[in-house]
């Protein structure tokens, strides 16, 4: 039941893909209550396609659901799938609403069931980790939900769009106030988005929630918050206030270049692949804020592309190490010498999948990169330019450490022997392959996509989303 009401979301999202395809906005009022008065649900290109891309990372990750080696999953299979269709709804609606006070309810119901989710791990680090996330996933809930409420007061709206038609007003009657409420958006916003050095919450969470959860949540939790802070920015306090007014690029240039360096830098020293993969999350989402700090529309664009092409790849190398998890027992690198002679299509898909987190051209991380190098240099970022391709090559390090040990290393050099392990079920690798597969496709036919995410930007910038 929940695999069909998955796969039930995946033809929803494709259908409001193409409805919106041609740059028709959708709009349902909930309860025949028009808006600004009730709730809107508002679609256009650009959260059509994020709707999609969670839709579908959500049923690839799904079959990891109850199998392998998390047994606390197992043990509680009803209770992890409600919660995960529930973590599901939360992330669709936050997606969709065209209310803002709608963002903040939806953002609780992904956020609540996410915790039970993480806390499900196979370890008793699981819960640990669990309440660290509840506890700032829960500051950054409540500053998002004060910014909502200093923004009613300010333009008597919750309606998103109302709001945008209204904010030239009142900041020219006062910026102060609106000021004060962009800056609990932006704060709880980005803490949820784990942007540098708000980012505590991720590793441990990605590192020990079961293997399905964290390919779940790699690929789609970040992602819809980024999606959220996209509208906030440029849909509702308008780029010309934040970035020319507040000029509030100069904070968030550096802080995304930090990112960069410290998420894959940390990411060389880890012990354990799923820890390696959550600390270069933190990386890739300084190349997602980055994109935005230009307040460019070639720079939305580079951020919509890298928004796709880093939720393919690390939901599909999560699942991955998912595969070597379900055959090994453990995810610990020292494990993984020579393994790679047991489980070659394992291994094969994860060089797949690390040569996009680098960029390689013929993948989706290229395409992406390239669009927010040209970003850079549009703008005058010369030196951010050379800073994107030099924490690039960091990347390098740390997947050319897996593929040495696991291609040229014997089992005797490490901690665990390779003789009982076999390659893992079709049922497993197949959802890892089709999402590395779409990043190699999407990186071999760019030019749909590319025109799909100028377009995307170039209707939010334009105000007509």
């Amino acid at each position: 039941i929940a695999t069909l009401a998955v796969l039930f979301c995946v033809y929803c999202a494709a259908n409001l893909l193409m409805l919106t395809a041609d740059g028709d906005v959708l709009s349902y009022a909930m309860g025949s209550w028009q808006p600004p008065v009730g709730i809107e649900y508002r679609v256009d290109r650009l959260n059509a396609l994020v709707a999609l891309i969670v839709s579908v990372i959500a049923a690839a990750s799904l079959a990891f659901g109850t199998s392998g080696a998390d047994a606390r999953v197992r043990e509680r299979e009803g209770m992890f799938l409600a919660a995960f269709l529930l973590c599901l709804t939360g992330l669709l609606g936050m997606a969709m609403t065209g209310d803002a006070f709608n963002v903040f309810v939806f953002l609780e119901i992904s956020s609540l069931s996410t915790y039970t989710l993480v806390a499900m791990g196979k370890s008793r680090r699981s819960f640990t980790a669990a309440f660290n996330y509840l506890v700032l996933g829960t500051v950054g809930g409540t500053f998002l939900l004060i910014g909502i409420g200093l923004l009613y007061q300010m333009t008597g709206t919750l309606n998103m769009r109302d709001i945008a038609e209204r904010m030239p007003a009142v900041v020219a009657a006062g910026p102060r106030t609106v000021l004060v409420a962009f800056a609990f958006f932006f704060v709880g916003l980005t803490l949820k988005l784990a942007v540098f050095p708000l980012h505590q919450w991720l590793p441990n969470t990605y590192a020990e929630a079961p293997s399905g959860v964290s390919a779940f949540l790699a690929g789609t939790a970040t992602k819809v918050v980024y999606y959220q802070l996209i509208r906030v920015i440029f849909g509702m306090f308008g780029a010309a206030f934040v970035f020319q007014t507040e000029q509030i690029g100069r904070l968030m240039i550096p802080l995304s270049i930090a990112a960069m360096f410290f998420g894959s830098l940390a990411a060389v020293y880890q012990t354990s692949l799923k820890r390696l993969l959550a600390y270069s999350s933190i990386g890739q989402v300084g190349y997602l804020t980055l994109a935005l700090s230009f307040g460019t529309e070639a720079g939305v664009t580079a951020g919509v592309l890298h928004l796709g092409a880093h939720a393919l790849t690390k939901a599909g190398l999560f699942l991955v190490v998912a595969c070597i998890v379900t055959r090994l027992g453990t995810d610990k690198i020292s494990s993984l010498h020579g393994l790679a002679r047991r489980m070659p299509i394992s291994f094969a898909l994860f060089v797949v999948g690390g040569i996009g987190l680098i960029g390689v051209p013929g993948t989706a991380g290229f395409v992406s990169k390239w669009y927010l190098v040209s970003a850079a240099l549009q703008g005058g970022h010369n030196v951010v330019a050379v800073m994107i391709l030099l924490s690039s090559l960091i990347a390098v390090i740390y997947v050319w450490r897996i593929v040495e040990i696991g291609y040229f290393k014997s089992a005797a050099e490490g901690e665990g022997e390779e003789l009982q392990v076999r390659e893992a079920s079709p049922r497993h690798l197949l959802p890892a392959a089709a999402l590395l597969g779409a990043s190699i496709y999407f990186g071999l036919s760019s030019t749909a996509v590319v025109k799909f995410a100028q377009e995307a930007a170039a209707q939010i910038l334009g105000g007509l989303s």
